[in-house]
């Protein structure tokens, strides 16, 4: 019997679920026997590359296969499954290749037949088949919500009452967003010469790139290719010159060795290329082609990277380094790929992966057990394998670690040595210590949120312990000045909230990790005192001083010491910081992503419209653009759609969520695929039972995972990681968010920087639409949506 290598094209995971099931049995058999007779895998009479082959999925599939010989024996590279008659037909003109100005692996269409592979392009230009019936049809819109009255939604179009009403106030409603704009103005940063000659792009498909206008219909074409090409398109779509492309797809600058060689074991070599890496995977074995298979969009992810991507998990850093990049870029995927590959280099490295929320971590060791079930992972801090944990539970796990032993670091930190530190201090304590500033302290900076931010920007950071540190310190990024008598009324409150958990022998989050900081540069700056080789870290914008303290305490500087994920435009809980005060330098070692593999570009046009009007910094203090961030696929535009009242905008809600779940059976995905996002729990309930009486069967979601059922409800910040293929943002009123910063005493800079959180948990919740967005309001909108036109 005669085992058969497998090479699969990304597409793989469109397929509709019940085919990609079937085609899946067919690949296994492949696998292990290519001459089974129920395979029926058969060349093709009158085609272009006699490499071609079709093979019997069920009675009405077939797919299209190249058989390539080389030094392993025979491996198959699946193009695609198609019905019965235009498998043949797509057989029939399709021809694997290589570039011959690059050396990456495609598969062109010829328009006739010829003999034998002789040069590097088929004659005629290339054609696009006949659309493979496989993949899930484009998305469009659900019904249109059913209407109180004639409104107009965000794509301009009018839904009429289908009964009479009573006459209704009228709806503030705001411009069209972001995302129903039209594209903006686009031409390509190259010439033609550039296209075909340095890049690989034939004639034909560079007139045609020199012919888009708008982004949309680049991306429209982009769509048409599976291979490096569809990749190349959308770099060009974002405005890439020709050298950049080649960079982020990894493509030399030299003639490459396979050029103008087209044998089997030529195009095996090219396929292990990056760029080609991208587009085509090699299948290990059945259980990893089970996975793909299964695990549908989540698959994909686990086998194909970018090239840029698959770069940030290759490399090797002299000391800390910042992957940033907006919602949807992969970062997570880089870093999960990292620690896999840090661990199979050296089983007995220590590796800490971590992050803001313990719900996200419970995400990154699920994702991390999905990607290789096989990876070695540490129950305890300092043992040899992955260790995930969120990084409050990290900083616990040090203090407990170091029993008695801590006692040094807690007198260094607070000043008052104590063993007994493994209490939480109440949430109400900074409440007390607000109200003993007394009137010495302005009523704007007598407030629990103030007290809180300055002891853990200032004070912990400093390990300040007495009065006269802290008259003299400076105050880097706080931005609200104090006088002397401030500080004096600012230190009696901080000595008053230090004194309670002193009886109570408790310690807050942030002094836990300070002191678990503090401990570990106790142990010395050799490598084996510290718990971790390398550590990894996620939503790195949202983590507080103390935090990077103990993260940077955790492992000596050296050698991909600490790699650092994070978005500074999602930063929902963090403070507003510069890396380098913490003794994390990470100039010159600091890269962005752009292509959104998540989210439509007519979602991510709303999603980055909600920035607008907000100046945001990166981890040193530097602008942190917008520019350049792009989608690789298109959808239907956001609908935006104002509401008379709250019953009202349930009524709409349940409609729409009803159409929605009957879509998802229809495709064979579940329910749970759907998501109502709302400001916070009250609302959260208030939408559950809202829409319970009309029907509509809604999980709300808190610390949990989003398990198989129906639709789920959940808080803008619990969607924080989470994708969804349908949104509902739900109550997107002015009396809804910006919440926070609403009937509050704040300094100016404070609220400015609240305000700027609001704008960010926004984004993070538009972005979690992967297919079609719908936002609601009743009242008046939100003064953060999309501005008008």
């Amino acid at each position: 019997m005669a085992r058969s290598q497998l090479v699969l094209p990304r597409d793989m995971t469109r397929l509709d679920p019940t085919l990609r099931a079937k085609a899946g049995a067919f690949y296994e058999k492949l696998r292990d026997d290519d001459s089974a007779p129920g395979l029926h895998i058969e060349p093709i009479t009158n085609c272009v590359d006699p490499r071609v082959r079709t093979g019997r999925v069920d009675l009405q599939y077939r797919a299209v296969l190249f058989r390539l010989d080389g030094s392993q024996g025979p491996t198959y590279v699946v193009h695609g499954v198609w019905n019965h008659d235009d498998a043949i037909r797509v057989a029939q003109r399709a021809k694997l290749t290589i570039n011959p100005v690059n050396g990456l692996t495609e598969i062109i269409e010829a328009t006739t037949p010829e003999p034998a592979p002789a040069g590097p392009w088929a004659a005629g230009p290339p054609v696009t088949p006949a659309p493979p019936v496989m993949p899930e049809p484009p998305v469009t819109p659900a019904p249109p919500l059913t209407p109180a009255h004639s409104t107009a939604d965000a794509t301009g179009e009018t839904a009429a009452a289908p009964g009479p009403r009573p006459t209704e106030p009228a709806v503030p409603t705001p411009g069209a967003p972001a995302s129903a704009r039209p594209p903006m103005p686009w031409k390509v940063a190259a010439t033609r010469d550039e296209l075909v000659k340095g890049l690989g792009l034939d004639e034909e498909l560079a007139t045609r790139v020199l012919a888009c206008t708008d982004e949309d219909g680049i991306l429209a074409l982009a769509e048409q290719f599976v291979d490096w090409r569809g990749t190349a398109l959308l770099e060009l779509a974002a405005g890439a010159t020709v050298a950049e492309v080649k960079d982020r797809l990894d493509i030399s600058e030299t003639v490459p060795p396979h050029a103008g060689d087209h044998s089997d074991q030529a195009i095996l070599d090219s396929l292990h290329q990056p760029a080609s890496q991208s587009s085509f995977t090699f299948i290990e074995n059945n259980e990893e082609l089970r996975r793909i298979i299964e695990e549908g969009d989540f698959g994909a992810w686990r086998v194909w990277l970018h090239p840029e991507q698959r770069k940030y998990v290759t490399r090797n850093y002299q000391g800390p380094f910042r992957l940033s990049g907006g919602a949807g870029t992969g970062k997570t995927v880089v870093l999960l790929h990292r620690a896999r590959r840090l661990a199979k280099e050296n089983p007995q490295a220590r590796i800490v992966l971590t992050t803001y929320t313990t719900n996200l971590a419970n995400a990154l060791a699920r994702d991390l057990a999905r990607l290789d079930p096989d990876l070695p992972l540490a129950s305890s801090l300092g043992e040899p394998g992955i260790f995930v944990r969120g990084i409050d539970a990290l900083a616990y796990a040090v203090v407990k670690a170091a029993g008695a032993d801590i006692t040094a670091a807690v007198a260094e930190v607070l000043g008052t040595p104590s063993a007994h530190v493994l209490q939480r201090t109440s949430g109400d304590a900074w409440k007390t210590a607000a109200a003993s500033a007394g009137a010495d302290l302005p009523s704007a900076l007598r407030t629990p949120h103030f007290l809180q931010a300055e002891y853990e920007a200032v004070v912990l950071p400093g390990s300040l312990t007495a009065e006269a540190d802290y008259l003299r310190v400076r105050r880097p990024g706080r931005g609200v000045r104090l006088s002397r008598k401030d500080r004096a009324a600012v230190w009696r409150a901080i000595e008053t909230y230090r004194a309670s958990a002193r009886v109570e022998g408790s310690l807050d989050f942030a002094e836990t990790a300070t002191v678990a900081a503090a401990h570990l540069d106790r142990l010395g700056a050799d490598r084996p005192g510290r718990p971790a080789d390398h550590v990894l870290v996620d939503e790195g914008q949202d983590l507080t001083p103390a935090h990077w303290q103990l993260l940077r305490a955790l492992a000596v500087e050296g050698p991909n010491d600490l790699f650092i994920a994070e978005d500074s435009h999602q930063r929902i809980y963090g403070h507003k910081l510069v890396l380098s005060q913490y003794g994390i330098r990470i100039v010159g070692r600091s890269q962005r992503l752009t292509l959104n593999y998540r989210t439509t570009a007519e979602n991510l046009r709303f999603a980055l419209g909600v920035l607008d009007g907000g100046a945001y910094a990166d981890l040193e203090d530097q602008p942190e653009e917008t520019a350049g961030y792009h989608s690789s696929r298109r959808g239907p535009a956001p609908r935006i759609v104002a509401c008379r009242s709250l019953p009202d905008e349930l009524d709409r809600a349940a409609e729409l969520i009803r159409g929605w779940a009957d879509d998802a059976a229809t495709a064979g995905r579940g329910a749970e695929t759907i998501a109502i996002l709302v400001r916070d729990r009250y609302q959260r309930d208030r939408v559950v039972s809202g829409l319970g009486e009309r029907g509509i069967d809604v999980r709300p979601v808190d610390r949990e995972a989003v398990k198989p059922g129906p639709p789920v409800a959940m808080t803008m910040h619990r969607a924080k990681g989470t994708e969804f293929s349908k949104v509902l943002l739900f109550g997107m009123s002015e009396s809804s968010i910006p919440k926070i910063v609403r009937g509050s005493a704040y300094a100016d800079d404070e609220k400015q920087d609240l305000l700027l959180r609001e704008r960010s948990l926004l984004y993070v919740a538009a972005s979690r639409a992967r297919d079609e967005l719908v936002v609601t309001w009743s009242g008046v909108a939100s003064e953060l949506l999309p501005a008008r036109e």
